[in-house]
C-alpha cells in the first residue's frame, strides 16, 4: 500500500490565543501568491499549506497578521515544538500559582473586613502600595496577554487578549485612580478591584494550563505512530554487522531483525521467518506469518524469530511515514460543520467589543448609584466570560483524536469531510473482487464443448490469458503452473476492458471474456448456457472461451468470500445502512456471492465505465452513497461517491481517488469507520452546543439583564473561571473519543 500526500508545508503557528485567530491566520497564508490551501488547527496550533510558494512567504504572511511560524519539517522540529509546549505548560502553572498567591489573601482579607478603607490615609497608602504590587504581578502572569493585545491593536484586529487586557486593564486602572483619588468618585463607588483582576489572570492561565495539557492527550495517536520507528537498524554489510541510525539507510540495504525488535523501515524479506504484529498500522490484532519473499512494514513488532531483508522504501517513502502523513492531513482539515464554528469565531470577538461598550453605556446612563462601580463590574465580566475559544477547539480537536483513533484502528482518514459524511451515509455499494471476496480466485472446473477435449482447451485459454494481467487470468496461470504445463506464447493480443482478451494461439483465434461479448462477436453460446448457469449459482465465475468463431467451452473460477465479509455485512445492516453489491461478473455468480454474504441488492454485469453511474442513480434517489472498492476499475466510482472508501490491499489508484483508506483489507473497516464517524460527530456536535449555549447564556447574564428583575449580578472572578472551565470542559470531551471502541455485532456500544 503506497499513500501519496499532496506536496504541502506544516507550520507551527504561535500568538493564536482563540477561535478568531484563526481566520486571521488562514487569511493571511491564503493570500500569499502560490498558496493552493491553507487550513490551520486551532487544537494544535499548527497550519498544513499546500501549493508553490516559497517558506519564508508563508512565514511572513504570517508574521504580518500578527502572530509567528516556523516549519515543521521533521522530527526533530516536532521534539523542538513538544518541549516549547512542555516548558509553555511550566510557565501557565508559574504564572498561575504567582496571580493567585496575591489574589487569595487580598479575597480573604476582604471578606473577613481586615482590610482598611480607602478614604483614610492609612487605606490610601496601602491600596496604592496593593496597586503597585497588583501590576507587578500582572506584568509577571499576564503579560503575553497585553503584549498578543497590542501586536493585534498594531495589526488591526482583535483576540482573546484584547478581552482579557481591556477587562483587565480596566479593573487596576480604575482600582488604582480611586486609590489615588478616593474623593473624585461618590463614596459608594470608592471600592478597588486589584484583587477581581489578579484572580481572572490566575484563573485564565490555570485554564489555559489544563487545555494544553488535555490537548498533549489529543495528539497521543500521532505520538505513538511516531514512537513506532526504531531510531537505529541493524546494518548487514559482507560478515559485518553494526547499528546504524535509520536516516542513513539506502533502498536495497540488507538489515536483520531479531526477536522483539521493532522493523525499522519497508522491505522484503531475503532469508528467515517469524511472526510479526502489525496491529499498530492495520488494527489486525493476530500476528502475521512471515517468511522469505514476503514484505515487511516498518514500525511493526517482530515476535519470535530472526530474518534479515532488503529495504525497499526508506525515510518520507515508508508507509509508516505516508500515514503519520496522511494523519496529520486530516487532523488539519476541517469537516463542514467545523467551518461555519469557524465563521461564527472570526467576528467574535468585535461582536463582543462592541457588547461590552453598549454594556457599559446603558450602566453609565440607567444604572443605579454607584453608576461607575456597576459600569466597571458589568463591562470587565462581559469582557471576561466571552472567550470563543471553547468555540474554536470545539471541532478540530474532536477531529484529532478521531482521526488518530481510527488511525490506531487501521483506517485512514484523508479529511474532515470524510469524517464527517461517513457517519451520514445511508448505502454502502461493495465491489466483489478483492473487497467482499479475497481477490484471489482459482481454477475449480474446466467444461469442454462437443469438438473439444478439456485438455485442448485449457492449453488455448492458457495461452491467451498469459498476455493479460487481470486477476482471473492470473488464476487461470497459477493453475497452468500447478500442472505443469507448457503454456503456448499468443499473437496479437488485446485486452478489452471489462469484456475479455483476444488473440491467436498455435495459429488458433481465441477469445475469452463474457457471454455478452462473444455474442456481440457473432458466437453463439447456447450450448453452454446450461453449465454456465449451474456453475454461476455455486458462486463460480464461468469464462466463456471460443476457437475459430466456434464456441470451445467454459473455464470456471471461484474467488471465496473474506473469513469475515457475512459479519462485517450484518454490522453494516445493524448499523441501519442499506448494502448493495457492484460487480462486473457474471449475475448468476454475483447473486451467488451476494447470498452467502447476506446482500440483497444487486449489480451486476457492469462495465468499469459505467460503475459511477451506478453511484449516481443510488445519488439521484437521495441515498448518501459510500462506494468500496480496491481496483484501478473502482476509482470512477470511489471519487464520484459521497465517500469513498479504498481497501489498504488494493490499487494506489483506488486508495488515491478514496476519502478513507482501510489499511487491513477488512470489511469490518467500513463498519468501525462509520461508528467512529458518528461517535466523532456527536462528540463534535456536544462540544459546539455547550459553546454557543456558554456565550449565549453568560453575555446577557454577565451584562446584568437579570439585575432589574432579581437583582443578580455575576461575579467578574466567576466569570474568569467559567471561562477558564469552559475550554477545558471542550477538551475532556473530546478527549473521551480516545476511550472508544467499535461497537460489536450485537450491536452494543461499550461507549
Amino acid at each position: 500500500m503506497t499513500l501519496s500526500p499532496s506536496f504541502s508545508r506544516r507550520l507551527a503557528v504561535t500568538g493564536m490565543s482563540c477561535a478568531g485567530c484563526v481566520a486571521a491566520v488562514e487569511n493571511a497564508l491564503r493570500s500569499a501568491p502560490g498558496v493552493a490551501t491553507a487550513d490551520v488547527n486551532f487544537a494544535e496550533r499548527t497550519a498544513q499549506v499546500s501549493g508553490d510558494v516559497p517558506l519564508a512567504t508563508l512565514i511572513q504572511a504570517v508574521r504580518d497578521a500578527g502572530y509567528d511560524a516556523s516549519e515543521l519539517r521533521d522530527a526533530a522540529a516536532e521534539a523542538e515544538r513538544d518541549a516549547a509546549e512542555q516548558a509553555h505548560y511550566r510557565r501557565l502553572i508559574h504564572n498561575t500559582i504567582a496571580a493567585g498567591a496575591l489574589a487569595a489573601p487580598l479575597m480573604i482579607a476582604e471578606m473577613a473586613g481586615w482590610l482598611p478603607a480607602l478614604a483614610t490615609a492609612t487605606g490610601q497608602v496601602f491600596w496604592v502600595g496593593v496597586g503597585l504590587l497588583t501590576l507587578a504581578v500582572m506584568m509577571y502572569s499576564g503579560t503575553h496577554f497585553f503584549a498578543g493585545a497590542w501586536k493585534q491593536f498594531r495589526h488591526h484586529n482583535a483576540n482573546m487578549d484584547t478581552l482579557i487586557a481591556l477587562g483587565t486593564g480596566s479593573a487596576w486602572l480604575y482600582s488604582m485612580l480611586v486609590a489615588l483619588f478616593p474623593t473624585s468618585v461618590p463614596s459608594l463607588a470608592q471600592h478597588a478591584y486589584f484583587e477581581a483582576a489578579v484572580m481572572i489572570i490566575a484563573l485564565i492561565n490555570l485554564g489555559s494550563a489544563l487545555e494544553t495539557r488535555a490537548r498533549g492527550k489529543a495528539s497521543a495517536a500521532i505520538q505513538r505512530l511516531l514512537g513506532l520507528q526504531p531510531k537505529t537498524a541493524r546494518l548487514v554489510e559482507g560478515d559485518q554487522e553494526r547499528d546504524v541510525p535509520i536516516e542513513i539507510l539506502q533502498p536495497g540495504a540488507l538489515i536483520r531483525v531479531r526477536p522483539g525488535e521493532k522493523i525499522p523501515v519497508d522491505g522484503e524479506i531475503v532469508s528467515g521467518q517469524s511472526t510479526v504484529d502489525e496491529s499498530m498500522l492495520t488494527g489486525e490484532p493476530l500476528p502475521v506469518t512471515k517468511q522469505a519473499g514476503d514484505p515487511v512494514t516498518g514500525g511493526a513488532l517482530n515476535k519470535a524469530g530472526t530474518f534479515l531483508f532488503r529495504a525497499t522504501r526508506v525515510g518520507e517513502d515508508t508507509v509508516l511515514a505516508h500515514i503519520v502523513a496522511s494523519v496529520r492531513q486530516a487532523q488539519n482539515s476541517k469537516p463542514p460543520i467545523g467551518r461555519l464554528a469557524d465563521r461564527v469565531a472570526s467576528v467574535f470577538v468585535p461582536s463582543v467589543l462592541i457588547v461590552a461598550v453598549l454594556t457599559a453605556l446603558a450602566w453609565f446612563n440607567f444604572g443605579p448609584e454607584p453608576r461607575a462601580g456597576y459600569m466597571l463590574v458589568t463591562t470587565l465580566t462581559v469582557l471576561i466570560i466571552a472567550c470563543p475559544c471553547a468555540l474554536g477547539l470545539a471541532t478540530p480537536i474532536s477531529i484529532m483524536v478521531g482521526v488518530g483513533k481510527a488511525a490506531e484502528h487501521g483506517i485512514l482518514i484523508r479529511d474532515g469531510e470524510a469524517l464527517q459524511r461517513a457517519g451520514q451515509l445511508t448505502t454502502v455499494v461493495l465491489d466483489k473482487t478483492g473487497t467482499v471476496t479475497t481477490g484471489r480466485p482459482t481454477v475449480t472446473a474446466v467444461v469442454a464443448a462437443a469438438d473439444f477435449s478439456e485438455d485442448e482447451l485449457f492449453a488455448l485459454t492458457v495461452g491467451l490469458e498469459a498476455g493479460s494481467e487481470h486477476p482471473l487470468a492470473q488464476a487461470i496461470l497459477d493453475a497452468a503452473r500447478e500442472r505443469s504445463l507448457v503454456i503456448p506464447a499468443v499473437e496479437r493480443f488485446e485486452a478489452i476492458a471489462g469484456h475479455g482478451a483476444q488473440g491467436r494461439v498455435n495459429g488458433r483465434a481465441v477469445l475469452a471474456g463474457q457471454r455478452r461479448w462473444l455474442e456481440g462477436q457473432g458466437i453463439d453460446t447456447t450450448v453452454l448456457q446450461v453449465e454456465a448457469e449451474r456453475l454461476a449459482a455455486q458462486g463460480q465465475t464461468p469464462i466463456f472461451v471460443a476457437v475459430d468463431g466456434q464456441a470451445a467451452g467454459l473455464v470456471a473460477v471461484a474467488d471465496p468470500l473474506k473469513p469475515d465479509s457475512a459479519a462485517a455485512i450484518a454490522r453494516l445492516r445493524q448499523l441501519g445502512l442499506n448494502v448493495a453489491l457492484l460487480t462486473g461478473d457474471h449475475a448468476a455468480t454475483a447473486q451467488a456471492i451476494a447470498a452467502q454474504a447476506g446482500i440483497e441488492r444487486v449489480y451486476a454485469e457492469v462495465l468499469p465505465t459505467d460503475k459511477a453511474s451506478v453511484i449516481a442513480e443510488l445519488q439521484a434517489r437521495g441515498e448518501i452513497v459510500g462506494m468500496v472498492g480496491d481496483g484501478i476499475n473502482d476509482a470512477p466510482a470511489l471519487a464520484r461517491a459521497d465517500v469513498g472508501l479504498a481497501m489498504g490491499t488494493g490499487t494506489d489508484i483506488a486508495i488515491e481517488s478514496a476519502g478513507i483508506t482501510l489499511v487491513r483489507g477488512s470489511l469490518h473497516g467500513i463498519a468501525d469507520a462509520i461508528a467512529l464517524s458518528r461517535a466523532a460527530m456527536r462528540n463534535i456536535r456536544q462540544n459546539l452546543f455547550g459553546a454557543f449555549i456558554y456565550n449565549t447564556l453568560g453575555i446577557p447574564l454577565a451584562a446584568g439583564v437579570l439585575y432589574p428583575a432579581i437583582g443578580l449580578l455575576l461575579n467578574p472572578m466567576l466569570a474568569g473561571a467559567a471561562m477558564a472551565l469552559s475550554s477545558f470542559t471542550v477538551v475532556s470531551n473530546a478527549n473521551r473519543l480516545r476511550g472508544f471502541r467499535p461497537p460489536n455485532l450485537s450491536g452494543g456500544n461499550p461507549r
